[in-house]
C-alpha cells in the first residue's frame, strides 16, 4: 500500500503484520496520535462506493459481470454463465452468491468500488456488515416478480442507514416483464419502510445484465451498460477526515497465497502508507 490509499477508499492489509498487537486487550487496544489534528472534513470528487443488494436469483452477480465489461475492468471475454464474483466452490456449484466480494472499475476517471451481496436470507448478515463501507446503494429488482421477502430486508437496512439508493430494474428482456408494475410496488416498499421523501425520490434505471445492456427507460435500451454507470457516478461522494489518525474499518476477510489473511475495509479517517504503525481493536 502506498500513501495514495487514502480516506474513502477500500483497503486490504496483510493480517499476520498485525499480529502481535492482538495481545492487548480490545479495551485498551486503540489507535491514538501524539498530536490530534483539527478534524477537516473533505470529499473525495474521484471515489464512488457502492454495494448492490437484491432477493436471491435477481442478477446482482451477472450484473457486476455486466459493469466489469462494460467498464473494460478486465482483460479478455466474461461469458453469460461465468460469474466472476463467485469464485467460491460452493458458489459456483449451487450458483448463488455465499459471501460479499468487492471489485472495483474505472469509469471517466473515476473509481466505483462495488461491493457483491448474498440474496439469500440465510447470508443476511453479510449485507448488513458491508452496507457500513458503502455511501449508496443499487437495489436491484427483477422486472418480472418485482419486490420479493429479501428485498424488504436489505432495502430496510440500507434505508436506515441514510444511504441514497439507486433502483434497477433487472431482466426488462423478459417477455412476462413489468416495469410499471415493479416501480410502483418498489416505492410501495420504501414508503412502507419509512423513507425519507429524498430516498422515495429514487433514480432508477432498467437493465438486462446477462445481455449487457442498460436504459433510462424500459423502451430506450443502450447497446451497453453506459446508463447505469452514469447513473453510479450522481449518488453520493465519500466524506472523510483528511487529517485524523488513521481509521480501517474491516468488514470482510480474505486470503492471499503470497501475503496470507487480509483484512479488507473502508479507510474512515487518516491515510495508509508503508510501514505505519496500527493496532487492531476487537470491539467498538
Amino acid at each position: 500500500l502506498s500513501a495514495a490509499h487514502g480516506v474513502g477508499t477500500r483497503a486490504a492489509l496483510p493480517l499476520r503484520a498485525l499480529a502481535p498487537l492482538r495481545a492487548f486487550p480490545p479495551q485498551i487496544c486503540r489507535l491514538s496520535t501524539v498530536a490530534m489534528a483539527a478534524e477537516t472534513t473533505a470529499t473525495r470528487d474521484d471515489i464512488r462506493n457502492i454495494a448492490i443488494v437484491a432477493h436471491v436469483d435477481h442478477g446482482k452477480t451477472t450484473l457486476v459481470d455486466a459493469m466489469l465489461t462494460s467498464a473494460q475492468a478486465i482483460q479478455g471475454t466474461i461469458n453469460k454463465d461465468d460469474r466472476m464474483m463467485d469464485s467460491n466452490d460452493q458458489e459456483r456449484e449451487r450458483g448463488i452468491t455465499i459471501l460479499a466480494k468487492n471489485a472495483a472499475i474505472k469509469y471517466k476517471d473515476i473509481k466505483v468500488n462495488i461491493v457483491d451481496t448474498p440474496g439469500h436470507a440465510d447470508f443476511g448478515g453479510e449485507v448488513e456488515r458491508v452496507l457500513n463501507m458503502v455511501d449508496g446503494v443499487l437495489l436491484l429488482v427483477d422486472a418480472a416478480e418485482g419486490p420479493k421477502p429479501q428485498t424488504r430486508f436489505v432495502l430496510k437496512k440500507a434505508l436506515a442507514m441514510g444511504h441514497r439508493v439507486l433502483v434497477v430494474v433487472n431482466k426488462i428482456d423478459k417477455p412476462a416483464a413489468r416495469p410499471e408494475y415493479v416501480i410502483d410496488k418498489t416505492f410501495d416498499l420504501f414508503v412502507e419502510l419509512g423513507a425519507t421523501d429524498e430516498q422515495t425520490d429514487f433514480p432508477i434505471v432498467y437493465t438486462s445484465a446477462i445481455n449487457r445492456v442498460a436504459g433510462d427507460e424500459p423502451d430506450d435500451i443502450k447497446d451497453n451498460m453506459g446508463p447505469l454507470l452514469d447513473k453510479i457516478l450522481e449518488l453520493p461522494k465519500p466524506q472523510c477526515d483528511v487529517d485524523g489518525p488513521l481509521q480501517l474499518q474491516i468488514s470482510n476477510i480474505g486470503s492471499d497465497n503470497f501475503i496470507g489473511r487480509l483484512g479488507i475495509g473502508r479507510i474512515k479517517s487518516g491515510k495508509v502508507a508503508k510501514g505505519l504503525p496500527v493496532g487492531i481493536c476487537a470491539g467498538p
